[in-house]
């Protein structure tokens, strides 16, 4: 099979300039304008490369909705606030959200809905997913184009795509792990002169073994250091659903996913969606910098039952078939259960100091 023009593109690239950090890799095969993944593919959903809890059942769009509605209300019903979704996908969330919203006319007459999406192909379906909605979206290449004002911020399978650097233990040091050519000039991980300073490696590393990889996420932590800063100077919350860890530790986890299936990530550059997991202990430090208030992570499971998952799930099946019921476990069972993304995936909210969002909050 030929290489992609993506692929070209970036041998090119290490050709003349040298390896690239694992960061600028991630940044070039999902966000390059022509070919980049994100701008190029349908990635979501059964016809694409992966499926979101959104795509799962209505059911999660929904709790999210009623989660948005209550800590609007907790914030003392600001009029007007802006209602942010970061990394919307095909609009799927934010249509379930906005329907179930419609519980409280008032909260939708508040909310100036703002979507943060850069993919051209994304921003049509998104459009179509929220055709003859309660809200018009306006949206955005950067959260930073946003208005101030008080804001509840949704993030769901937002951090994981964010760019992560890696380093590994070799020699007593910790080298940047890269991508360059091997020798017949096929893209291969390497190591680069980059090296981690002792005061940039957390004390509880220390001692780790020859071999062992750390990822660092300075993209995704300056991003929610960004969004605390915003929250707690004008007001809101963010609600960040993800797959990753509760504690930073060591570990491998930059991955690939095409057609539903794990990839080799530098295997077809631009045809396949490149991930980490989130570590949402380094989430909570840089939103704590900006001295907001952080709460969780729990595991998705817990939090969408505490939501009320089960007694949705019960309402809708009662006037199902034996078959739209066991449609209706089955959806509840792939959000919730420890085999499939209710453990692996993780919630945290982060607010003004003050604030305690549900479930955290009676």
């Amino acid at each position: 099979m030929s290489p992609t023009p993506l692929e070209h593109r970036i041998k090119a690239m290490i050709r003349l300039g040298g390896p690239l950090s694992i960061a600028d890799y991630m940044a070039e095969a999902l966000g390059d304008p022509e070919h980049g993944y994100y701008m190029a593919r349908e990635a979501i959903g059964a016809a694409g490369d992966f499926v979101t809890a959104p795509e799962v059942s209505q059911m999660f769009g929904e709790l999210i909705g009623l989660w948005a509605v209550d800590t609007w209300m907790r914030l003392g019903r600001p009029d007007p606030f802006r209602l942010v979704e970061l990394g919307p996908g095909r609009g799927t969330l934010m249509a379930d959200a906005l329907r179930a919203a419609r519980i409280r006319p008032d909260f939708l007459g508040a909310a100036r809905l703002h979507l943060v999406e850069t993919s051209p192909k994304l921003r049509a379906r998104q459009r179509q997913a929220l055709a003859g909605g309660p809200l018009s979206p306006q949206w955005h290449d950067r959260v930073e184009e946003i208005a101030e004002g008080p804001a509840v911020v949704l993030a769901n399978e937002f951090f994981d795509a964010l760019p992560i650097r890696q380093w590994q233990r070799v020699g007593g040091l910790w080298r940047e792990r890269v991508v360059g050519l091997d020798a017949d000039g096929e893209l291969a991980f390497g190591l680069g002169a980059g090296v981690l300073t002792a005061s940039e490696v957390p004390g509880r590393l220390a001692g780790v073994p020859e071999g062992a990889i750390l990822e660092t996420g300075a993209v995704a932590a300056a991003m929610m250091e960004h969004l605390a800063e915003r929250i707690v100077r004008s007001g809101g919350a963010l609600l960040a659903i993800d797959y990753g860890t509760a504690q930073s530790g060591i570990g491998d986890s930059f991955q690939a996913v095409r057609a539903h299936q794990p990839v080799d990530p530098l295997d077809r550059p631009g045809e396949a969606d490149l991930t980490a997991h989130v570590d949402f202990q380094a989430l909570a430090t840089a939103a704590r910098r900006a001295r907001a208030a952080v709460h969780g992570p729990m595991e998705q499971g817990d939090f969408l039952l505490a939501l009320g998952l089960a007694e949705r799930a019960g309402r809708l099946g009662a006037d199902q078939d034996e078959a739209g019921r066991a449609r209706i476990t089955g959806e509840v069972a792939r959000l919730v259960s420890a085999e499939e993304m209710g453990t692996l995936f993780k919630v945290m909210a982060v607010t003004r100091p003050g604030l305690v969002p549900a479930p955290w909050g009676a």
